[in-house]
Parts: structure tokens; sequence; C-alpha cells
């Protein structure tokens, strides 16, 4: 697409919040809706990634306009299902699947993980079970019901950028920690790759892979970043 504009600047709206003009037009998402952010520092943000846009640009580069659209286009309308969804991972969350084999590997996930189930059931009062081996387990109701209670507290930007999170570390748990500032992004990025790391040390690394993990973790900081930014 060819810049159609000059200057991006953010600024107050007057029902509250702020957005971003361009050449003194404010912003509108792809569904036509104001683009109101929470906080200032989000806007300025948004408003930098577009001035710095070159001539000719992709919509798709710019990371922190896409999670802002998507929390005023898609979240509001879709909240109870979003929130859902991502209850439902605790079914499936990394960290409550280990190896039955072999035991360094096991071991290795118990140190980088149990901290965070303990922390959770301390935190949030959830108490996760933890299997090993590749067999489904199935959360307690409860828990389920406890973490979509926990994700209803949250903002919609909050939950934009909690999906990514989620899905990318693949661990529910170690996202609400990253979220909660409890833990360091680059600290959950390893605990969630823990499998991944043992079997490059056993066979070595695809070259394709490797391509694949450096685009999933500048991701997941995009997804952070906005998450801060959001609550500033």
């Amino acid at each position: 697409m060819k810049r159609f504009w000059k200057q991006a600047a953010a600024q107050a709206v007057a029902s509250g919040g702020y957005t971003v003009a361009l050449d003194g037009k404010p912003m509108r998402t792809p569904a036509k809706r104001p683009l109101i952010m929470a906080s200032l520092a989000l806007a300025e943000a948004v408003a930098a990634e577009w001035s710095a846009q070159p001539a000719d640009f992709n919509p798709e580069t710019m990371a922190l306009t896409r999670f802002a659209n998507t929390a005023v286009d898609r979240v509001p309308d879709l909240r109870a299902e979003v929130i859902e969804e991502m209850a439902n991972w605790a079914g499936t969350d990394l960290v409550s699947y280990r190896a039955d084999e072999p035991p360094e590997l096991a071991a290795r996930q118990g140190a980088a993980w149990d901290p965070w189930i303990d922390w959770l059931r301390r935190r949030f009062d959830v108490d996760l079970k933890v299997t090993a081996g590749l067999m489904p387990i199935a959360q307690a109701p409860e828990t389920v019901g406890r973490m979509a209670m926990v994700l209803a507290a949250r903002s919609d930007a909050e939950l934009a950028a909690l999906h990514t999170l989620v899905g990318i570390l693949g661990s529910l748990v170690l996202a609400l920690a990253v979220a909660e500032g409890e833990l360091p992004l680059d600290e959950a990025w390893r605990a969630s790759r823990i499998d991944e790391d043992h079997q490059i040390e056993k066979w070595g690394e695809d070259a394709e892979a490797a391509a694949r993990a450096v685009q999933l973790h500048a991701d997941l900081g995009h997804a952070h970043r906005f998450l801060t930014l959001s609550r500033a």
C-alpha cells in the first residue's frame, strides 16, 4: 500500500481514551469503528508505528495497530467466546503434561513448570492437575470456571494480548504469570521451549523450525509490549 498521510499523532478523545489522528483525522478500525485506546502510552506507540512507515507499507507488519484493531473490532463482540476458549485451554496446558522419559527431560520440565503451578494455586486458588505421558487429563470443571473468572476481569485489550501469549507459549499458566508481572517474558519463552530444546540437543536444529521460532519469539514480544502499553 502507498502511504497516504504525512503526520500521525496521538490525541485524547472527548468521550474518554485516546486515538491516533492521521493528518488530523482520527483513525478507524477495519470495521469502521473509532480506534479508541485506554492509555496515552499505547496511542503514542501506535502513532510512532504509523510515522515510521515507508512510502510503500504493509499494514500486516504493524503489530501494535493490529492488536489495537482486534481489541476494538473482535474481542467486544466475541468476549464470552474468547474467555471460554482460553479457559478451556487449561485442559491442554503445556505445564500439565510431563514426559515419562527420559528422566532428565521430566526433571527439567518440573523445575521450570512446578513453581508456576504453585503460583497459580496461591494467586488465583486454581489447582491444576499434572500427568505424565500423552494421555489427556480432564481438569475439574471448577478449575475451568475459575480460569474463566480470572480472564473475565481482564480488559478487551488485555484479552487480545493474552490470546496471543497463550497461543505461542502453549500455556495459560505461563501467560497469566507474565501478565501479572511475575514471570519475565524471556523466561516464559524458555520454559515453553523445553521440549523443543531437548530435541535440538539430541538431534540438532532444523533451519525451518529455527526460523519459525524466531518469528514466534518476535510475535510474543509484540503481544507483551501491547499488553504493557495498554496498562500504562
